[in-house]
């Protein structure tokens, strides 16, 4: 996927790959207007890589993923990421973008999901780059870019993920009894300095689904929804919620129609 930086937006990215070192002498804000120029955003450079894994033959089988079905079709990329997640009948269950490429990943390539599952998400604090799944992942999802969110709801599947989801986002567990509800189910919230969104209010949650996979600019690395998913649990101090696992998918599910007809704008970027 070639991209033609413009000279403000060579600028810009030779600023922001800098911009780690002063980070205690530059704001977001600034970071960000430093990127102003959209093809400036790093989450380009991992699309990129993303598309070189995706055509790579890798894995016991040494094949690539450009057969991998993410709902329209075999190697059918294009609008795959905003009908998803989906319910699939070779798995017999509801997926989404980053679970779906761990099924690929293990079928078509010969990958063992035990392993991939050690390590999902780069870590901030060694400075870690993006694994291969949050890789794939963006680059899978780019291919939606301008389209409109809309995952299916036909498949009693589908719509009990839905359901499940929403009452997943009500319940309150863990030693501070939080629930997703408690931060995210009114306008106004906030924690610190950072503005919460309100996944009832139909703008504030397109806004934000509309822009996962992201670019951390407090990361260094891009992120997907799955990893929010873990971030969120975290900070409720709850046990690590397993990756790509029936209760990510669900809440992720209720999440996306929430949000339904809003138009993905990747990659996003945040703080």
């Amino acid at each position: 996927m070639k991209r033609n930086l413009t000279v403000k937006g060579m600028a810009a990215l030779a600023l922001a790959l800098a911009a780690p070192v002063a980070m205690g002498e530059v704001s977001v804000e600034e970071y960000r207007a430093m990127l102003a120029d959209k093809d400036a955003n790093p989450g380009f450079l991992v699309i990129d890589q993303g598309e070189v894994l995706y055509k790579t033959k890798r894995g016991p089988k040494n094949a690539s993923l450009e057969k991998c079905d993410f709902g329209l079709g075999p190697g059918k990329l294009k609008g795959a990421y905003a009908q998803l997640p989906r319910y699939f009948k070779d798995t017999k269950r509801v997926q989404d973008i980053e679970s779906r490429l761990l099924t690929c990943t293990v079928t078509l390539q010969g990958f063992d999901e035990a392993e991939i599952k050690k390590k999902t998400f780069a870590d901030q604090r060694y400075n870690e780059t993006n694994t291969d799944i949050e890789m794939l992942a963006a680059y899978v999802a780019y291919q939606s870019n301008g389209m409109r969110i809309n995952p299916p709801l036909k498949h009693p599947a589908e719509k009990e993920a839905r359901k499940v989801g929403e009452a997943y986002f009500w319940n309150r567990h863990g030693p501070m009894d939080f629930s997703c509800a408690t931060c995210h189910a009114e306008d106004g919230k906030r924690v610190r300095l950072q503005n919460l969104v309100n996944v009832y209010n139909k703008k504030d949650i397109q806004a934000t689904m509309s822009t996962w996979p992201t670019y951390r600019v407090s990361h260094g690395v891009a992120r997907n929804m799955q990893h929010r998913m873990w971030d969120c649990h975290w900070q409720m101090r709850t046990p690590d919620i397993e990756f790509g696992s029936p209760a990510t998918t669900a809440l992720i599910s209720f999440l996306t129609h929430q949000a339904k007809g809003g138009t993905y704008d990747l990659p996003g970027m945040k703080r």
